[in-house]
């Protein structure tokens, strides 16, 4: 005999529901993702935290602000990454360092004030020119906003987020229904 799965109206209509919240909650999560706080400036740029590298040279190609984030990738056994100041940063000066970055040879640091912050490696490579001078500023400038022909600033950007939001809100609406 053939058994029935019978399934509740109340029961579809909850999991529809949940279906749902999940989409908008993730949504919600992307879209704090992309306007979140803080560069990722992977120092070194593809060579990371080694010898060749000339981190003057590269500093001068970044741009640092409060809430911006330093990735420090090397090899682990052979560098370390320490927070100095001024004076030892530029005698290469590796004793009473301010902190130890190296964990596991792919290390973050987070930029929390707008100051100098000074990096170098021990072990004599300090003096192969592994150390870099970071200068944080405190807030990204923001775009002057575009002037609409009417001499009120645009407002497309706004629109058109407010367009894809409700686009999406719709189309997850139709696909749970």
């Amino acid at each position: 005999m053939r058994s029935v799965l019978k399934v509740k109206p109340m029961e579809v209509m909850c999991s529809k529901i949940r279906g749902l919240i999940t989409k908008m909650m993730m949504i919600s999560m992307m879209m704090g993702c992309v306007s979140g706080t803080g560069t990722l400036h992977r120092v070194g740029g593809k060579l990371g935290w080694t010898p060749s590298v000339n981190f003057t040279e590269w500093s001068s190609h970044e741009s640092f602000y409060v809430n911006d984030w330093l990735i420090f990738n090397f090899d682990k056994n052979m560098y370390n990454v320490l927070e100095v100041n001024k004076t030892s940063y530029e005698s290469c000066n590796d004793k009473g360092f301010i902190k130890n970055i190296t964990k596991g040879g792919r290390d973050v640091f987070q930029l929390t004030e707008p100051r100098p912050y000074y990096f170098l490696s021990g072990r004599g490579f300090c003096w192969g020119g592994l150390k870099a001078a970071i200068f944080v500023q405190e807030t990204a400038p923001t775009p002057a906003p575009v002037q609409a022909r009417n001499g009120s600033p645009s407002s497309t950007g706004s629109r058109i987020m407010a367009l894809v939001m409700v686009a999406a809100s719709i189309s997850l609406t139709w696909s749970v229904l």
